[in-house]
């Protein structure tokens, strides 16, 4: 799949000349001549690569070309391509990855444009493990949230039924204690009914002596 780049210049002559050195070393490139055009076709087309202008319809137009690329799902790397330099910081904070200065050597261009591309592809990759990595985390830490809120769930009842275990624990006890008493009153009650019911021994009766 070759690799698309948008261009965004107001100079008609730059425009043609980087597009021919771009298509020959086989890149697809679009070109735009104003920056709304060029804000236009980024919402219509997905790029690996914009190159635009600073100064187009005003000083700073180019920034409105770069917001745009930096607000599109797609994240395409961005160059700002400009006849006056600037400093590091100014042309990072307006969300270029990249400063080329007109005019510059088609083999420098070209290796600038495959080692931004480049890095820019690995820093996308890197970004989308990140995310495959917290999102696979959250459901784990989800889960084991859940786990917890069940075993809290699970606590009162367990606690209701230890409650109730030891309460039959003592009752039996209870009962074990008892049960000897129990018997020993029912033996005592049976001796004394035996000792009621037996009669009487019948006293022997004396005989009568003989005379002599």
């Amino acid at each position: 799949m070759r690799r698309r780049i948008l261009l965004v210049d107001d100079e008609v002559a730059v425009l043609l000349t980087l597009k021919a050195v771009l298509e020959i070393s086989g890149f697809d490139v679009d070109t735009a001549a104003s920056a709304r055009e060029g804000v236009s076709k980024l919402h219509t087309r997905e790029y690996q690569m914009l190159i635009t202008d600073m100064r187009m319809e005003h000083d700073v137009a180019g920034v409105e070309v770069i917001k745009a690329a930096r607000a599109a799902d797609y994240h395409p790397a961005v160059a700002l391509l400009t006849a006056f330099p600037l400093a590091e910081e100014d042309w990072q904070e307006m969300g270029a990855d990249q400063l080329l200065v007109k005019p510059m050597h088609t083999r420098i261009l070209l290796q600038q444009i495959e080692d931004l591309i480049a890095s820019h592809e690995r820093k996308l990759a890197q970004l989308a493990e990140t995310s495959a990595a917290a999102n696979g985390a959250q459901p784990i830490a989800t889960k084991k949230a859940s786990s917890k809120k069940v075993s809290a769930k699970k606590s009162p009842n367990l606690a209701a039924k230890n409650a109730n275990a030891a309460v039959v624990t003592k009752s039996a006890a209870t009962k074990k204690k008892s049960l000897p008493k129990t018997k020993e009153t029912a033996a005592n009650s049976s001796r004394r009914s035996l000792a009621k019911a037996k009669p009487p021994a019948k006293k022997a009766k004396s005989s009568p002596r003989r005379r002599a």
